[in-house]
């Protein structure tokens, strides 16, 4: 039973609060946890059904009347419901909650939606990616398996929960100091989340407290550091250690795992699997720019944050406009005397209001207390952001119109996101053809705009350069049309080594293959998480799991660990000591999905990023619907593996 379900009554229940809590909450949630608390379905009438638009409130289109309508019904509910003890109407029916979801988010959920959201919404505390080694048969195979997990960041704390439910024995290697990964990393000034918090979380271990809508790095790190905590992981984990490499023993079936500890020495360990969750963007790429080392003042990148030098007075230099740099260049722009902001290509800006609001008393108080809302509230997010916007990066191919776009609905969000910027810089109009891109929206990362951004770039101490740079000297930067920016101090918001994944460490499988030289610069592998020849090996965040548009990559981690789980159990269920995937299973479906990415803004030709790789191929990205990576993840098909 989840904490949703299991209400507390709240110490400091009174009008007041109550207010509060109803002028902040997501009126759709709220009418939906009423249907828990009341068992009245009266609400989900035709004119109060919400009708969503693009980058709007998200309350649906409703109006005053009707928003007044929906809070007074509320309050009166909540208020019988404390009054009479907190007893919960009678659980709505399957066919009632049906229709709750088509409801809330605004459409007709196709029927081939139906199990994968009633799965995430869970309203009975259960879920398809909770593991089940009930049986006597898998308990007793449980005990006798030993599974090695590298890192403990989101993925591989995630993967140690759910072995630990499944009764697995498990070790955790870290080369960090704590648990975190990315959020223990980064630090840089502005860093947080761009996914809702209330979606970059687990789905089992909700947070009603988060401060901000899209939470800060700190809030983040405590919130996987408790979940370490929570699930007594840190007594599994080896802080400070790195994989040096992993060699498979065929006559063993057994991986041994070399390992350097925090002494300097070396230690070997052996397991029966080996789960990689080491991520993506933890290797900082600088870029090759003649002459960068010999710049004779300070330089950094953000993801390795020098918080020991003074920004304050002095000429600085950001390299690059992605991610990074567009959370940390509106914080050290009022300290720098001058801000110099170097930018290859802009990103698309799309428009979040809330991406720096905190979460209002008054909400969290709904989260916390409101049997139901929390679950709701997620489910809406989580539909909202999910496919929402995958089509509009899916190319059109009878499109006829300009290259900026894929197709009429990729123009019609465009325009409206240009609108947008131009209102912003109205009153400083030659910013606008340097911050438009003129790639097709989704072709590169696209980012949170609250206006903040574009705020920065007028003030009178920013400059943005949009003149490549052709070198770095000792005194500064030089660009293609040889003016010398003079700087103190460079800064490299440039990213990482995303395609290079699992770098440096060698893993080596059948025959003493190494895991990268049978990529040669290429990683793919089967659902971003098993190659052939790597016996009981798997990959977290593997190629072909990030998304662009759609979805928390939590939901992308936690399909996976089910999946991985899943074949632990097939093992476990046919007394094999191996499993593996299929040469031909393998190369089809990196056919499938080569064939797919071509057709979404990101694999077009021209469009440059890091979802392509050194030969031009997008490694990183999933591009079918989320429902797709759910459906194949619920089991592993015995047939698409080779038992042993």
């Amino acid at each position: 039973m989840t904490d949703q379900i299991a209400a507390k009554k709240p110490p400091a229940y009174d009008a007041r609060l109550l207010t509060q809590a109803l002028e902040e909450a997501h009126l759709p949630s709220l009418m939906m946890a009423m249907v828990h608390l009341t068992g009245d379905t009266s609400l989900m009438t035709p004119e109060l059904r919400p009708v969503y638009v693009a980058f709007g409130d998200g309350q649906g289109g409703l109006s005053e009347e009707n928003r007044a309508r929906v809070r007074a019904s509320a309050r009166s509910a909540i208020e019988r419901y404390f009054d009479s003890g907190m007893r919960l109407a009678a659980a709505p029916s399957p066919k009632t909650v049906r229709r709750m979801m088509d409801f809330i988010a605004g459409v007709d959920i196709p029927e081939q939606y139906a199990p994968f959201l009633t799965d995430e919404l869970a309203l009975d505390g259960e879920s398809s990616k909770q593991p089940r080694w009930t049986s006597p048969k898998l308990a007793a195979a449980a005990k006798g398996l030993r599974v090695l997990i590298i890192g403990a960041g989101m993925s591989g704390l995630l993967a140690a929960i759910r072995l630990k439910q499944a009764g697995i024995p498990f070790e955790i290697v870290e080369k960090n100091a704590d648990v975190g990964g990315t959020w223990l990393e980064n630090s840089y000034p502005g860093c947080r989340v761009d996914s809702s918090n209330h979606l970059y979380s687990y789905s089992f271990e909700p947070n009603h407290h988060f401060p901000n809508h899209f939470s800060k790095q700190d809030v983040l790190l405590k919130y996987f550091q408790d979940a370490a905590d929570k699930y007594g992981l840190r007594r599994s984990i080896r802080f400070n250690t790195s994989v040096i490499d992993a060699r498979f023993d065929e006559a063993a079936s057994r991986w041994t795992v070399r390992l350097k500890r925090p002494d300097g020495k070396e230690e070997n360990v052996t397991a029966n699997a080996v789960i990689s969750a080491v991520g993506q963007l933890n290797r900082p790429r600088f870029p090759d720019i003649p002459g960068r080392e010999s710049f004779a003042g300070a330089s950094f990148h953000s993801a390795e944050w020098r918080h020991d030098i003074d920004l304050a007075g002095k000429r600085v230099a950001v390299i690059g406009t992605g991610a990074s740099a567009y959370q940390f260049v509106p914080e050290i722009a009022g300290q720098a005397k001058d801000l110099l902001v170097f930018q290859r290509t802009p990103p698309w800006l799309l428009p979040t209001p809330n991406y720096h609001h905190d979460v209002g008393a008054g909400k969290q108080w709904l989260l916390e207390h409101i049997p139901f809302y929390a679950k709701w509230y997620r489910f809406w997010l989580f539909w909202m952001s999910s496919d929402g916007l995958y089509p509009a990066v899916k190319a059109d191919p009878s499109w006829s119109g300009p290259p900026t776009a894929i197709s009429q609905r990729n123009q019609e969000m465009r325009n409206v996101i240009v609108a947008g910027l131009k209102h912003q810089v109205v009153d400083k109009p030659d910013l606008i053809d340097k911050i438009v891109p003129t790639y097709p929206l989704g072709g590169k990362r696209a980012l949170r705009d609250n206006g903040l951004w574009t705020a920065t770039l007028k003030r009178d101490n920013v400059d943005l350069i949009t003149t490549p740079i052709e070198r770095i000297t000792p005194r500064g930067i030089v660009t293609k049309d040889q003016v010398e920016h003079a700087v103190d101090v460079i800064i490299y918001g440039t990213g990482f080594h995303a395609s290079r994944f699992l770098w440096p460490m060698k893993i080596y499988g059948r025959k003493g293959i190494e895991l990268h030289e049978q990529w040669q610069g290429d990683a793919r592998a089967y659902l971003g998480m098993t190659v052939p020849n790597f016996p009981n090996f798997f990959c977290l965040y593997g190629p072909n799991t990030n998304i662009v548009v759609n979805g928390s990559i939590i939901f992308f981690s936690e399909c996976s660990v089910r999946y991985i789980i899943g074949c632990l159990e097939l093992l476990a269920e046919k007394d094999a000591r191996t499993i593996e995937c299929k040469r031909g299973i393998h190369d089809a479906f990196n056919r499938r999905v080569d064939d797919m990415n071509k057709q979404m803004a990101w694999g077009m030709p021209g469009v440059t990023s890091w979802y392509k790789n050194q030969l031009g191929r997008v490694s990183q990205n999933w591009p079918f619907p989320l429902v797709d990576y759910w459906k194949a993840t619920l089991a592993p098909d015995p047939a698409d593996f080779e038992l042993n």
